[in-house]
């Protein structure tokens, strides 16, 4: 029996700090890796394109703050809420567009602050040893930007750092209606994305987050 292939968009832009072009690449490698058809935007029109969404089993935005009109931003919100996954990392998903709180609400989560700026040296903690999504990767040091994020008390948070005696996330996940969300607060640019822990993380959240066709 022939195995329908996966359709997974990426779409990249907004401030250029983030690497999203470089960053866009990592991700359309690593989905290609997992037998998925690859379509890669720098545009949020792409949104609007019905026939391009409609066939979409994952979106992977990368885009650090900018604008969306609501033309573009409404698509991408039916689309996760009718059961295409979305996930992504950092600012590119966790600190895009915002003034659009409908957008945060289904992320489940919003940058607001990451004191030392880049170069801090910190913890990544797994949350259970036994999540399929984090396990045997095991906690390892990032230095990078250490975000705090305002989070939803919905989520279902995977990983965890110490940020001054708060347990914040690092890595969680989530329902939008239908679809799965996935987040991962790390990658500040794209050497970190590139980190083999990182790139696991990301492997294992998008598999999981993409719509299933069984």
């Amino acid at each position: 029996m022939t195995m329908t292939r996966k359709k997974a968009l990426i779409v990249w832009g907004g401030w250029d700090g983030h690497q999203p072009r470089e960053v866009a690449a990592i991700f359309a490698e690593l989905l290609r890796g997992e037998q998925f058809d690859v379509t890669v935007s720098d545009t949020l029109d792409c949104y609007k394109d019905a026939e391009l969404m409609a066939d979409l089993d994952l979106i992977v935005p990368v885009w650090t703050m900018g604008t969306i009109e609501r033309e573009q931003l409404q698509p991408l919100l039916d689309m996760v809420h009718a059961g295409c996954g979305i996930a992504g990392c950092h600012g590119g998903m966790g600190d895009s567009f915002r003034n659009e709180v409908e957008y945060q609400h289904m992320v489940g989560g919003q940058w607001v602050a990451h004191p030392g700026n880049d170069g801090v040296r910190y913890d990544v903690n797994m949350a259970a040893a036994d999540d399929p999504l984090t396990s045997g990767i095991g906690d390892f040091e990032v230095c990078s930007e250490q975000y705090y994020m305002h989070v939803d008390p919905a989520i279902k948070v995977h990983a965890t750092t110490d940020f001054d005696g708060v347990k914040m996330p690092v890595v969680w996940t989530k329902r939008w209606g239908q679809g799965k969300v996935y987040y991962n607060s790390l990658g500040h640019q794209a050497d970190i994305v590139n980190m083999p822990q990182m790139r696991e993380l990301m492997r294992r959240g998008f598999l999981w987050a993409a719509r299933s066709r069984a």
